[in-house]
C-alpha cells in the first residue's frame, strides 16, 4: 500500500514547489529607483529568482513521479489526474505569475505608464488556460503513448522560469532589455499557448528506444545545450527548447510511426 503512494507523494511535492514559486513571485512586489539622470526605473526584485528555483524543483519531482510509477509498476488513473492537477499549478499558473510580473515591469517603465489599464496584464493567464486544455486532452487521448501532441506543459514552465535568471545575467544586457518589452511578452504568450494546444506530434523521450533515428538529432540538441551553457549560461534553456521543437517538427513523420 505504501509503495503505491510514493509516486503520488512526489506529485504532491511537485504541487508544493509550484505553490512556493507563486508565493515567491508576488512576495516582494516591484521596486522603484532613480537613475543617474533623475528618471524613475521600476524593477522586479531579485527574490523572484526563487520562483525559478521552485519551478525547477517541481520539474524534478514531475520527472521522478512518472519514473517511480513505472519502476514500481503502480501507475494508476488517479496518479494521472493528480499529475495534471499539479502540473497546471507548477508549470501553468506559476510561470504565468512570472510573465505577469515582467509585463507589469515593462508597462511600468513605459513613458505612458500612468495611462495603462491593469487589464493589459491579464493575457499572462492565457498560458495556464492553454496548459489546462492541453492536459485535459492528453488525459483522454490514447494516441499519446509514444509521442506528445503539442509541447508538454513542463517544458513551457521550465522555459519561462529561465527568464528571471537571464534578466539578471551580466552577459545578457541585450536580452535584459528585450525582457522589459511588452511586445515580447504578448508575443511569447501567444506562441507558447499555441505550442501547447497545437496538434503537431512532439518527441517524447520515453519513445526513443523504438525510434533510433531520433537519437542522433536529439544528441545534437544536447550538445548545443551544453555548449550554450558554457558560453551563454541560462540562455542555454531557450536554445535547448528551440532545438527540441525543431527536431520534433523536422522528424514528425518518424515520431508518429
Amino acid at each position: 500500500m505504501f509503495k503505491k503512494q510514493i509516486p503520488n507523494f512526489l506529485t504532491l511535492l511537485n504541487l508544493f514547489f509550484g505553490c512556493l514559486a507563486i508565493m515567491s513571485t508576488f512576495q516582494a512586489g516591484a521596486m522603484a529607483s532613480i537613475d543617474s539622470v533623475g528618471d524613475m526605473i521600476v524593477e522586479i526584485p531579485e527574490p523572484i529568482f526563487y520562483a525559478s528555483l521552485f519551478i525547477g524543483l517541481a520539474a524534478i519531482m514531475d520527472f521522478f513521479d512518472g519514473f517511480a510509477a513505472r519502476w514500481l509498476k503502480v501507475s494508476s488513473d488517479m496518479g494521472l489526474q493528480l499529475d495534471s492537477l499539479a502540473d497546471i499549478i507548477s508549470f501553468g499558473v506559476a510561470p504565468a505569475c512570472i510573465v505577469f510580473q515582467f509585463l507589469k515591469l515593462s508597462l511600468a517603465n513605459d513613458i505612458n505608464a500612468l495611462s495603462h489599464n491593469s487589464m493589459l496584464l491579464f493575457p499572462a493567464f492565457i498560458i495556464p488556460m492553454a496548459g489546462a486544455y492541453r492536459l485535459a486532452r492528453f488525459n483522454i487521448d490514447k494516441q499519446q503513448t509514444t509521442y506528445f501532441k503539442g509541447v508538454p506543459i513542463p517544458m513551457i514552465g521550465i522555459l519561462t522560469a529561465a527568464f528571471p535568471l537571464i534578466y539578471w545575467q551580466p552577459q545578457s544586457l541585450l536580452f535584459s532589455k528585450l525582457l522589459i518589452s511588452p511586445y515580447f511578452w504578448y508575443g511569447y504568450i501567444l506562441l507558447v499557448s499555441y505550442l501547447m494546444v497545437m496538434e503537431a506530434p512532439m518527441l517524447a523521450l520515453k519513445s526513443l528506444s523504438n525510434k533510433k533515428k531520433l537519437i542522433l538529432p536529439l544528441l545534437l540538441v544536447v550538445l548545443e545545450t551544453l555548449l550554450s551553457a558554457v558560453f551563454f549560461k541560462w540562455l542555454a534553456i531557450p536554445f535547448a527548447f528551440i532545438g527540441y521543437c525543431l527536431v520534433s517538427l523536422l522528424y514528425k513523420k518518424t515520431i508518429t510511426k
